[in-house]
């Protein structure tokens, strides 16, 4: 038997800050639907090159450029996301992280459909 104090509670986490973590959620929310809307206009512009002059055209390039534009997005998405949630996790500001995954998903969306235009003569 043992007498004495019992050992004291561990401490209670800090609560999530409800502001950081309502930015953290919309604009993860916004760099989504972003990417989607930016991947439909790449595949409508894609799908309405009719005129295409040989001589300064490059179809497969410009595909080719957009693709992996979005494949780079979707993988920046997909860390920034991981990224804020463990942010969120470990009770740290988050949305710090949720702002830099948004403006690096837009700069390879709109680099991919830049490159694009720049393939096709647009």
């Amino acid at each position: 038997m043992t007498y004495g104090y019992p050992p004291p509670p561990p401490p209670a986490k800090r609560p999530i800050a409800g502001g950081d973590l309502a930015a953290s959620i919309i604009l993860l929310i916004f760099t989504l639907i972003g990417g989607g809307v930016a991947a439909f206009f790449a595949v409508f512009m894609m799908a309405f090159t009719d005129y295409c002059p040989p001589a300064t055209c490059h179809v497969e390039t410009g595909v080719t450029a957009v693709m992996t534009a979005f494949i780079i997005a979707g993988a920046i998405g997909l860390a920034g996301t991981v990224l804020t949630i463990v942010q969120l996790v470990r009770r740290k500001l988050a949305w710090p992280y949720a702002v830099g995954t948004m403006v690096l998903c837009a700069g390879a969306c709109v680099a991919g459909i830049a490159a694009y235009i720049v393939a096709v003569g647009g």
